[in-house]
């Protein structure tokens, strides 16, 4: 009989009723140290004071209204982004999967404005992850995500990871409308996009005039200690997607875009009921408020290399067990020898909870402000879990 919930997820038996910062704590009272942070979503930690007062004087005011009439709150978190980014305008959904839906309708709509409706074509990264909608799957254009929903949604071509000269010539297809990219793949193994490889990309969509589409959903909102990613690589891009840390663990999402790259999205081209209401809005603003500041983005980075030290000691120190570590600032990968949901469950036994992702890759992914004591424990309870699932006799 199937159950109440669908049964698409693959839980553990875990169930917790409340968090505490890094925290979160069982039913039984165990405490875990969290490093998944609903992946990548509690940027500031659970029942965090700044939030959950947002959230509270929010919810005594106006919960939602709908976008037929002005949202101040939504207004005030639009300027914010525009203000302290490459953007001209936002657009604000529930979700990344809703802002990845957006940014293909708003690239396709720029080229059928500009007199050339056939460049619809949009080059994606195998190894990507967009979302889970019809769009989104054929983006990323894996099986493991495909199989069984087609037909696929056309128009979306997947290039290898690295291979520069196939996306050199691609990009100068006639039809070939975007490049959709994510500076960092996080459900493909915590893979980042070498700076000098994200100027070339922006080089050559500016001699090409493709739009150059991120997906920073998973690595933006200061999680790689910097506001956004493409930060470290000098680079703007002309359609963003973010979400997960935007609302702090508030379901929010956004597109940002140039004037130029939005042209096309007129009145009535595109819609959301639930998208930029009042209490999603006040918490991003909150959220904002705080990642946004240098000051905090300065120890985001202090605390990440921190972190990163006593990994790459882990790593030295179980080598029948890691390869290496990946990423940058606190979105951090450890490339596994053994299989990543062995150290995942290893983890649970130690208190800590981690996040697996594709090529042998644990993720980790704690709230920006982690304590440094929590780091130390961190890695003394990594430490414990990779022993547990050492091969070595």
């Amino acid at each position: 009989m199937i159950p109440a919930v669908l049964p698409t997820y693959n839980r553990a038996p875990l169930t917790f009723e409340r968090g505490e910062g890094s925290w979160l704590v069982a039913e039984d009272g165990r405490r875990y140290l969290d490093l998944g942070a609903g992946i990548a979503v509690n940027a500031l930690g659970h029942a965090n004071p700044a939030l959950t007062k947002a959230l509270t004087d929010q919810a005594h005011k106006v919960w939602h209204l709908s976008n037929l009439y002005r949202i101040p709150e939504q207004e005030r978190l639009a300027e914010m982004l525009v203000d302290k980014t490459f953007a001209d305008t936002v657009f604000f959904t529930n979700s990344g999967t809703e802002a990845a839906e957006l940014a293909v309708k708003m690239a396709r709509k720029y080229w059928y404005e500009a007199g050339q409706p056939d460049r619809t074509r949009i080059l994606t990264f195998e190894g990507a992850f967009h979302g889970r909608s019809s769009a989104a799957i054929a983006a990323a254009g894996s099986e493991k995500m495909t199989k069984g929903f087609g037909p696929l949604l056309p128009g979306f071509t997947q290039l290898k990871w690295g291979d520069h000269e196939a996306l050199e010539k691609a990009i100068r297809e006639a039809d070939v409308g975007a490049v959709m990219v994510e500076p960092i793949q996080g459900e493909g193994g915590i893979r980042p996009m070498p700076d000098v490889c994200l100027k070339g990309l922006r080089d050559l969509c500016d001699e090409t005039g493709v739009l150059l589409i991120l997906d920073e959903v998973q690595c933006g909102m200061g999680r790689t200690g910097k506001l956004f990613a493409h930060e470290w690589a000098g680079v703007t891009p002309d359609i963003m997607m973010v979400a997960k840390g935007i609302g702090g663990g508030f379901p929010l999402g956004a597109v940002l875009a140039t004037e130029a790259a939005a042209a096309g999205m007129t009145l009535g081209t595109h819609g959301s009921t639930y998208g930029g209401n009042p209490l999603a809005c006040a918490v991003g603003a909150a959220v904002m408020e705080v990642v946004a500041d240098e000051g905090f983005l300065a120890e985001v980075r202090r605390k990440a290399g921190l972190f990163r030290q006593g990994l790459e000691g882990l790593v030295a120190a179980h080598p029948d067990v890691f390869e290496g570590v990946r990423g940058l600032g606190l979105i951090l990968g450890l490339r596994c020898k053994v299989a990543p949901a062995d150290l995942v469950k290893a983890g649970y036994a130690q208190g800590i909870l981690t996040v697996p992702a594709a090529d042998n890759v644990v993720r980790l992914l704690p709230p920006l402000n982690i304590a440094d004591e929590d780091i130390a424990e961190a890695l003394r309870r990594l430490d414990a879990a990779a022993t547990a699932v050492s091969p070595a006799p």
